[in-house]
């Protein structure tokens, strides 16, 4: 007899763990197919539990769980190839892409795009990327494929960006043409050169400018997004980098 809600062997990230009751751990998952939602691993905290090994944060897993309420419950978790542990600052780093996601998605909303976005974002970040630019694709990418902010092809016209040409990029709208480069822009709001804005929609950050521009994007979007409540590991990744320049 098969089990109400039974998933099997679904591509997952494990963002968040906790203890449960006296031996169970609770997860918070990212899977591709399904989205955010909590998994219990019941008497995974055991000393000779299988899944003591399995359930670690920035490794790609295939999970299996049955139940259809708030709260499903694990059935099996292999890994799915694996990736470098990440350690230091792209550890921190790993910390902010799992406090980004799970501020901006919501519970049993599947966006499998996302779940590349961030599938990504890992393996960049255990890779030889830099940091820059893993982060900033994550930011910009995970915001336009949930839908809060547009593609950069065209600005709010209509018209193709021109690469000599400025635009004023506003909260998470069109990029809108700069018709007063005279004025500083006010409020939410970054003015940024055409050729960048392409990069970016390009996905290419090769030139540092590039990746200076889309810091300035990534703020103005997210802080249209999260309002001005502070992400926990943001702000510890600034102050790392602070010490280490």
């Amino acid at each position: 007899m098969s089990q109400p809600g039974r998933v099997d062997k679904q591509s997952g990230y494990i963002l968040h763990t906790q203890p449960y009751r006296e031996t169970s751990l609770l997860l918070e998952v990212l899977t591709r197919d399904h989205g955010r939602f909590s998994l219990v691993a019941r008497s995974a905290r055991r000393p000779r539990s299988d899944l003591r090994g399995v359930l670690l944060p920035f490794q790609p897993l295939t999970l299996s769980w049955f139940g259809k309420g708030e709260l499903r419950t694990l059935h099996a978790a292999d890994w799915d190839g694996g990736v470098r542990q990440l350690t230091g600052l792209p550890l921190v780093c790993g910390f902010y892409l799992n406090e980004l996601m799970m501020k901006l998605t919501a519970r049993d909303d599947p966006e499998p795009r996302a779940f590349s976005v961030y599938d990504r974002a890992v393996r960049e970040l255990a890779g030889a990327a830099p940091l820059s630019t893993a982060l900033r694709r994550y930011e910009l990418r995970l915001a336009q494929v949930l839908g809060y902010a547009p593609a950069l092809g065209r600005d709010s016209r209509g018209e193709a960006i021109a690469a000599d040409r400025h635009y004023l990029c506003r909260d998470a709208a069109m990029p809108e043409p700069d018709e007063h480069p005279e004025l500083a822009p006010v409020g939410r709001a970054v003015r940024l050169p055409g050729e960048a804005l392409l990069a970016i929609d390009a996905d290419d950050y090769g030139r540092p400018d590039t990746r200076g521009h889309a810091r300035q994007l990534s703020r103005v979007w997210l802080s249209a997004l999260l309002g001005d409540e502070p992400l926990a590991s943001r702000q510890l990744l600034q102050a790392i980098q602070s010490l280490s320049d």
